[in-house]
């Protein structure tokens, strides 16, 4: 379940950690008064781990990565893709009026597009959360709707989630090093 190199863990602990906090952020657009403490502790939660996962990258920029000059480019044409796909959705759901289903978009593709980048960096914690994330967005419209709830909240809060436990387990990873 865990990367090749060590600072590759503790930049994904970075990443995660980064784009959990902006989901729970997006969560707190309109949520139930009673989720906001969650939320944002979910947010700190998430800004530490990142934080701490800088610092151990940091600390072991030099022990190696699996990123090289062809994984640099083809992780670049992978997030391009994924960049693009997210902007035409949401582009498509604003024009339909249907602009409250952004952040569910937005998640399916972030879901889907970590399936490439798992294989490309042979990295099996990332197909778990591009899994998880993928679910999230699949589930987040009905349950939203179900419980008359924005798509935001319900989204956020599952992605959100999601990626602060897999910022959490690689920067474990990366602590317990072997």
């Amino acid at each position: 379940m865990t990367a090749e190199f060590l600072r590759d863990a503790a930049m994904t602990a970075v990443i995660f950690g980064v784009f959990a906090s902006s989901w729970f952020g997006w969560a707190q657009e309109d949520p139930p008064p009673t989720w906001r403490k969650f939320l944002t502790a979910g947010a700190i939660a998430s800004v530490l781990t990142a934080v701490a996962g800088g610092v151990l990258a940091w600390q072991h920029w030099q022990d190696g990565s699996v990123f090289d000059a062809d994984t640099s480019r083809t992780f670049g044409v992978i997030v391009g893709i994924e960049f693009a796909a997210a902007a035409i959705g949401a582009g498509i759901l604003e024009v339909r009026r249907k602009k409250e289903l952004i952040p569910a978009w937005i998640a399916l593709v972030v879901g889907v597009h970590l399936f490439p980048v798992a294989a490309l960096l042979g990295y099996p914690l990332i197909h778990v959360v591009g899994a998880m994330i993928t679910v999230v967005a699949l589930v987040s419209i009905p349950r939203a709707r179900a419980r008359e709830l924005p798509v935001s909240a319900v989204t956020g809060l599952g992605a959100g989630t999601v990626l602060l436990a897999g910022a959490l387990l690689a920067l474990l990873s990366a602590l317990f090093w072997p």
